[in-house]
This record gives structure tokens, C-alpha cells and sequence, in this order.
């Protein structure tokens, strides 16, 4: 994927973000939701170790945008995320009408890293967004970030088993 020119400051920051989620003893994802105009608008990262498992960032940037930006601002916004969304996420960025998707790390990595960790498989079968939202425009993954984002998950997993 090329990546286009203020679009590496946005995948840093997430994760950045997975970092952040990281240290806070959850696991590590981070998302920035960014207008048309390429102003960042919201940002949020992971916090499911509060024992909701739908507290996403993506889930989280999905419901900001349908309470705070016209269905035109959502259309044109991209949310920028360390992982490649999971199935509820895409669904909620379907149904409230974002726009592209930009990851660094796709859901066929991340399984197959939680694979050789040992992980076991989650409830949820990950399906490439596509699949669950055909209708969006998904870029990824990002090779330059992707051993961090790996790295994040390593540390996680590793400190949880």
C-alpha cells in the first residue's frame, strides 16, 4: 500500500494509541478518526479490559461520528487504526456511513500472530472488513508500522499468559 503524504503521522498515532491502551493493561488497538479536511476530529484506543468487550476504538469512533458530523463529514472522513477492524466495527462504520479505512495491521496477520503465541481463537470469527461492509474502501495493511504494532501484541499476550 502506498501511503499517501500526512497519512503516516495518523497510523503512528495509532499506535501510539495502542501503546497507551497497552500500559493501561488492555490490549493494544488505537484509531483516529480524521475529517475531509484532514483535521483529526476524535481518537481512542482499546478499553476492553473493563470487562465490555464492545468498547473498541473503532465502535467508539463509529458512535462519535454519527452523534457529531453530518452524513456528508461522515462520508468524507477516513479512520486511520492500528488493526484492520473487526466484524462489529465494520459493521458500525458501514451503518453509520464513514468513509475509508486505513490500517496497518489486517485481521489475517493479527491471527495469525495470536497463533504462534498460542492464543486461543476469539468468539467472533475476524473477517477481513470487505466481507462484512463491500461497500467500503479499505487500504492496508502498512508494512513500515507493522512489526509494532506485532510487537504490541507480543508484550500483551506474553504479560497475559
Amino acid at each position: 500500500m502506498v501511503v499517501k503524504d500526512a497519512e503516516p503521522a495518523h497510523l503512528r498515532r495509532c499506535v501510539e494509541l495502542a501503546a497507551e491502551a497497552l500500559d493501561a493493561g488492555d490490549e493494544p488497538f488505537g484509531s483516529v478518526l480524521v475529517g475531509g479536511d484532514g483535521g483529526v476530529l476524535a481518537e481512542d484506543r482499546n478499553r476492553v479490559a473493563s470487562g465490555d468487550r464492545t468498547r473498541h476504538p473503532e465502535f467508539a469512533l463509529a458512535r462519535w461520528a454519527a452523534e457529531h458530523l453530518t452524513p456528508g463529514e461522515r462520508a468524507a472522513a477516513t479512520v486511520y487504526t492500528s488493526g484492520e477492524h473487526c466484524p462489529m466495527c465494520a459493521a458500525a462504520h458501514a451503518w453509520v456511513g464513514l468513509g475509508r479505512i486505513v490500517y496497518v495491521a489486517s485481521s489475517a496477520q493479527l491471527t495469525g500472530w495470536l497463533a504462534e503465541l498460542g492464543v486461543p481463537a476469539p468468539p467472533v470469527r475476524p473477517l477481513p472488513v470487505q466481507e462484512v461492509a463491500p461497500g467500503v474502501t479499505v487500504e492496508g495493511p502498512v508494512p513500515e508500522l507493522t512489526d509494532s504494532v506485532r510487537e504490541l501484541h507480543r508484550r500483551f499476550h506474553r504479560a497475559a499468559g
